[in-house]
C-alpha cells in the first residue's frame, strides 16, 4: 500500500507535459533494456549483435573513443551495466522513485551514446540519442524546479534515514537485474540468412578477392577465393570477440583492439596477438550454379 500510494502521489499534481515526458522516456528505456536482454546475440562474442562489435564499430568515427578503447576488453560486463542501468531509469521514472537521478542517468547515457553511436548521422537532427538528451535534460530541471524550496533542493541521492525510501531504491534494483535476466531466459530469436542463401556470384569474386558477408548464424564474416578454391571465415576474434579486417598490405586478419592476426590463407593460423588465443573458426561454404553458398 505505500509502495503503491508513493508511485500513485507522484504522478499527481504535475503539469500534463511533464507526465507525457515520463511515459515516453520510461517507456523507451525498459523497452531499450529488454530488446538487449532478449537478443540471443548482445552479450555473445559470437555474434554480430555482440556489444564488442558495437564499440569496436565506433572507434574509428566517435570523437570518445579514447574512453571506449578500454571498454572493448570488457564488452560483457559493459553490456550488463548498460542493460540493467536502462531497466532501472526506466522504472524509476515511471514510479517517481529517486526521479532526478534517473534523469540524470537518461542524460548521462544519452549523451555517451549520441558521442558514440550516432556522432557520425548527418544531418544531427536525424540521431535521435541528442534529442533524448534534451529530453532528459529537460525533465531533471522541470522535477528540480518542483522541489525548490522544499528541504532536499537538489535530492539527487535518497535520504540514507529513509529506511523506506532505501527500500523503494533497493526494489528498483532488484526489479532492473531480474527483468535482466528474465529476458535472457526469454531470447528473441530474429531473422538471419538462412543457410543455402547465396553470398556472390563467382564471377563477382575474382581469384585473389575477398568479400565481407553475414554468416547464418548472425556472425560476421568474409569470404575468400584464391587458385585452389573459395573459402570463407568468422570476423569475431578468437580473444575477446571483436571485429577483424582484413589488411591488404600484410595479407592477414587483423584484430584491431589486442593485436591478434590470422593467415587466411592457412586455414586461419594464428600469426601473432595474445597468447590465449586459437585458430580462427571456417565456414563451410560451396560454389553450385555460379554462385557461392554457405552450408
Amino acid at each position: 500500500m505505500l509502495a503503491n500510494f508513493s508511485i500513485h502521489r507522484s504522478w499527481q499534481h504535475q503539469p500534463s507535459a511533464v507526465g507525457i515526458i515520463r511515459l515516453w522516456l520510461g517507456a523507451t528505456w525498459i523497452y531499450g533494456g529488454w530488446n538487449k536482454a532478449t537478443d540471443h546475440g548482445f552479450l555473445s562474442a559470437e555474434s554480430a549483435h555482440y556489444i564488442g562489435a558495437q564499440l569496436t564499430g565506433y572507434l574509428t568515427t566517435s570523437p570518445i573513443s579514447f574512453l571506449l578503447r578500454p571498454m572493448v576488453g570488457h564488452a560483457t560486463l559493459i553490456g550488463w551495466v548498460v542493460m540493467i542501468s536502462e531497466f532501472a531509469i526506466g522504472i524509476a521514472t515511471l514510479t517517481g522513485i529517486a526521479l532526478e537521478l534517473a534523469a540524470l542517468g537518461g542524460f548521462s547515457m544519452s549523451i555517451v551514446l549520441w558521442l558514440s553511436a550516432s556522432w557520425s548521422v548527418q544531418p544531427y537532427f536525424l540521431g535521435s540519442d541528442s534529442a533524448y538528451a534534451i529530453l532528459w535534460l529537460a525533465l531533471f530541471l522541470l522535477v528540480r524546479q518542483k522541489r525548490k524550496g522544499s528541504r532536499r533542493v537538489f535530492a539527487l541521492f535518497p535520504s540514507l534515514p529513509d529506511r523506506r525510501e532505501a527500500l523503494r531504491v533497493s526494489a528498483v534494483a532488484f526489479t532492473a537485474v531480474a527483468a535482466a535476466f528474465i529476458g535472457g531466459k526469454v531470447k528473441n530469436f530474429g531473422p538471419t540468412p538462412e543457410a543455402g542463401t547465396v553470398i556472390i556470384a563467382l564471377s563477382e569474386l575474382p581469384v585473389g578477392t575477398n568479400k565481407n558477408f553475414t554468416a547464418v548464424d548472425g556472425t560476421p564474416a568474409i569470404v575468400f577465393r584464391s587458385k585452389v578454391g573459395v573459402f570463407a571465415y568468422t570476423r569475431r576474434c578468437t580473444h575477446q570477440g571483436c571485429t577483424i579486417s582484413y589488411d591488404q598490405s600484410t595479407h592477414f586478419l587483423q584484430c584491431p583492439c589486442h593485436g591478434a592476426a590470422y593467415d587466411p590463407n592457412n586455414y586461419g593460423a594464428i600469426m601473432g596477438g595474445p597468447n590465449n588465443i586459437a585458430q580462427l573458426p571456417t565456414i563451410s561454404v560451396v560454389v553450385k550454379s555460379g554462385n557461392v553458398y554457405q552450408i
